[in-house]
């Protein structure tokens, strides 16, 4: 038995049993154990956790697989996760709860709480409110800012909300769903501003202390026992590795809560009843609840999505996707962090809400997990959503490989650079993301990015001034086109990437990046 079914074998023991509120659940716990089972083996998944919330009651939790690759330690129901961008809805709700306290209003403007806060367009500035902070729908392209903190960097909160001046918009302020995450650190600084405590103890303090969830934390710092923690996992080169825990504590807010199916689903209980916690106490009010609930920015309905759910419309609110299937109001997120990945989808008129937490990077795993229960509750026609991601993987996948190979191939024959290697070696400066180093090293090319010891790789020539970057660390699977540019003089003046993989994760926003040359950067901290 290969070590993958082994893994899978050993998460079908339950380690938590059925919880039953009396009725008829419409899909089985065998069913469940299927799906998983499946799941696991299809993605290469260590190990994975379901929870099902219904009418306030826990009604279904278990843990499949393992905690960590090789190792015999099982998933259970308070095996912590990071929840990733689940996160938000946390950041969300405590603004609601200031809110509720009169010391703000959604459409109060960010700068009268963050004199400091400046973005690109003035305009945009002067006009952004704490609704546009948690909306997505400020201009920024999607991810704008995130190599800033991804992968881990040294930057402070300060330094990345001052470089948020820098990042251009793409579209017009309000027009257009474009997801960040920078704009929810900076809603958790509002959070700081106005509470008098920082984000962290705010949430632990205000939200998890009293809905119960005892053993979830803000940030993996604050988790006082990591002994029953999912490790992270990575696909590298078809082979799964685990890799260590991005901390996430620069971006907090926007998503680094670590939390277990038995925590979370004392979180889902509290917004499926409008903000009550623990015998009825309000943690924030029902017209709360409806404004987080409420679209503000409309998202284009992906045709494969609508002929698969009957989804109409589909949007944002406040820290939540809302969409409809089936007749039915979802109220969702899912989070993704470096080797984690989580799925929650709540259902209000059927107080509903359904959790998959994976160790491993494939949301195709979680996904057709949670969507075989929602089905099930929802009454869809019957399908099989394993089958169905991995045709999706399998074509997602292929379209990739014939990007990625036709740029090996180009790569591999090309000639050498227009220019003598020296000529591409110096320092270059982009206003916020700050320096990268481009070294010579023998017969190579090096570039190094400062502020994290992560991102650097050599540059393989492919075609003229242009290069490819291979990153030493193959785990980030993000490899990018770097295009050197020549002025009048033909010295190099400027520096500009694109990643080469449409499958590259949208944190790595190379394309925002704009480095000029500047020698007075060569003393930059790397």
């Amino acid at each position: 038995m290969s070590m993958r079914r082994r893994m899978v074998a050993a998460g079908l023991i339950s380690i938590l049993p059925v919880i039953s509120c009396g009725a008829v659940p419409p899909i089985s716990s065998q069913a469940i154990d299927r799906t998983v089972a499946r799941s696991l083996q299809a993605f290469d998944v260590p190990g994975m956790a379901v929870g099902i919330v219904k009418d306030g009651k826990l009604v279904f939790a278990k843990g499949y697989g393992v905690r960590e690759q090789g190792k015999p330690e099982p998933v259970g129901t308070r095996t912590l996760f990071q929840i990733g961008s689940n996160t938000k809805a946390f950041t969300a709700a405590a603004l609601a709860m200031l809110i509720d306290e009169g010391k703000l209003r959604w459409d109060d403007r960010v700068i009268d709480y963050l004199p400091q806060f400046r973005l690109y367009d003035p305009y945009v500035t002067r006009e952004l409110t704490i609704r546009d902070l948690l909306s997505h729908r400020s201009g920024l392209g999607t991810g704008a800012g995130d190599l800033m903190f991804f992968p881990e960097t040294d930057f402070t909160r300060e330094e990345l909300i001052r470089g948020l001046r820098h990042l251009k918009p793409v579209t017009s302020f309000r027009s257009q769903y474009d997801y960040d995450n920078v704009l929810y650190v900076v809603a958790g600084e509002l959070i700081a501003a106005v509470s008098g405590q920082d984000w962290e103890d705010f949430v632990a303090n205000r939200i998890l202390s009293p809905l119960g969830m005892s053993s979830c934390a803000p940030t993996y710092e604050r988790v006082a026992d990591k002994s029953d923690m999912a490790s992270p996992h990575v696909l590298v080169d078809g082979h799964l590795k685990t890799i260590p825990v991005e901390k996430l504590q620069l971006t907090a807010a926007a998503g680094a809560v670590i939390c277990s199916i038995d925590g979370m689903a004392k979180w889902l209980q509290a917004q499926l009843s409008q903000g009550r916690g623990p015998k009825g106490r309000p943690l924030f009010s029902a017209e709360r609840s409806s404004e987080m609930w409420s679209m503000n920015t409309v998202k284009p309905i992906q045709p494969e999505l609508a002929a698969l759910t009957q989804t109409h419309f589909a949007g944002y609110g406040l820290g939540w996707e809302l969409r409809d299937s089936f007749g039915r109001k979802i109220v969702s997120h899912t989070g993704g962090v470096p080797g984690t990945v989580t799925w929650i989808s709540l259902v209000p008129e059927l107080q509903l809400g359904v959790m998959v937490f994976t160790n491993q990077q494939s949301g195709v795993a979680m996904e057709v997990v949670g969507n075989q229960i929602l089905d099930a509750y929802l009454q869809a026609p019957k399908r099989d959503w394993v089958e169905m991601g991995v045709a999706f993987a399998t074509r997602r996948s292929a379209y990739a490989k014939v990007v990625e190979d036709e740029a090996r191939k180009v790569s591999a024959s090309a000639s050498l650079p227009a220019l003598s290697l020296e000529a591409y070696a110096g320092c270059y400066m982009d206003a916020w993301r700050g320096a990268a180093i481009v070294r010579r090293e023998g017969d190579a090319l090096i570039l190094k990015f400062s502020r994290t010891d992560r991102l650097e790789g050599t540059l393989h020539p492919f075609r003229g001034n242009i290069f490819i970057v291979r990153w030493t660390d193959r785990s980030l699977d993000a490899d990018a086109y770097v295009r050197f540019d020549q002025g009048f003089d033909r010295d190099i003046e400027r520096m500009s990437m694109q990643a080469l993989s449409p499958a590259t994760d949208f944190s790595f926003d190379f394309q925002d990046l704009d480095f000029r040359r500047d020698e007075s950067c060569s003393g930059v901290k790397q």
